[in-house]
């Protein structure tokens, strides 16, 4: 523990970290200014002041915030499926092993396929509206599933035997052995999927173009050759990625640790 008057060793780890990190986006915003400057046409590239200006005049619409927060919504609820599903069939999976082997090359195939074949057979059969709801289900239930799986088992044998010596079953027995041994596993596939999930959903809504979506706003910027909202849309998606995110992960963070302190 430091001393009065000593800095925290990991305060200062952590500030020079974010240093570290805030002089590489300083870099890169100023190479990409540069860059900008040097090509000299606003139809091909943009310097991130102008960006960041056509970036809060969207902000300022109502518009805006509504294509935000469709998007996220049929976008989370596929995640939220994909999941509940890819736990379900994982937990489903460990314990019947028929079903295991049907549904390796399912999910062999889910992880293999490009999205824009996704995109297009969906399509076929959803509206426009539902398909990025379809598509990100389709990106989180196979790394949910695969994760859960390897957790499930990776289990260690003896605390199956320990819980098989006290006669713990159903719920108990999951409380007790298995979610300690699945939570890093899942925590690791949730936040890979969500990353995932945003990015197929959105390429999701550029191709199908439902109303008030981010997709549809991206894909009339193209249209429309407006370089500026193309790229203030574009930064809109990394940043809501970067936050929902770092949500994600923290709750997740808080709950591991939470069941890990419980006795």
């Amino acid at each position: 523990m430091p001393r009065a008057g000593e800095k925290n060793p990991e305060t200062g780890g952590r500030l020079r970290t974010w240093g570290v990190r805030l002089l590489a986006v300083a870099f890169w915003l100023a190479a990409w200014q540069l860059a900008a400057w040097a090509i000299d046409a606003r139809i091909i590239l943009v310097g991130p002041l102008e960006v960041l200006a056509r970036l809060g005049e969207l902000a300022a619409t109502e518009e805006f915030w509504l294509s935000v927060a469709t998007s996220l919504g049929r976008i989370g609820l596929g995640f939220l499926a994909g999941v509940v599903g890819g736990v379900l069939l994982a937990a489903l999976a460990s314990r019947v092993r028929a079903v295991r082997e049907l549904l390796a090359p399912v999910m062999g195939a889910l992880k293999a396929v490009p999205v824009a074949s996704f995109v297009i057979l969906v399509l076929l059969w959803v509206s426009s509206s539902e398909l990025s709801v379809v598509i990100s289900w389709i990106m989180a239930l196979p790394i949910v599933y695969t994760n859960v799986c390897e957790g499930i088992a990776q289990t260690d044998a003896g605390l199956l035997e320990m819980a098989d010596v006290f006669g713990l079953t159903g719920l108990d027995r999951v409380r007790l052995v298995y979610l300690s041994r699945v939570l890093p596993y899942f925590r690791a596939a949730a936040s890979l999927a969500l990353g995932l999930s945003w990015k197929a959903g959105i390429a999701a809504e550029v191709i199908g173009l439902p109303d008030l979506t981010i997709g549809e706003h991206l894909y009339d910027a193209k249209v429309y050759l407006d370089t500026p909202s193309l790229f203030a849309w574009t930064v809109a998606i990394v940043v809501v990625s970067v936050v929902l995110t770092a949500a994600v992960d923290r709750a997740l963070d808080a709950g591991l640790r939470r069941w890990e302190a419980r006795p």
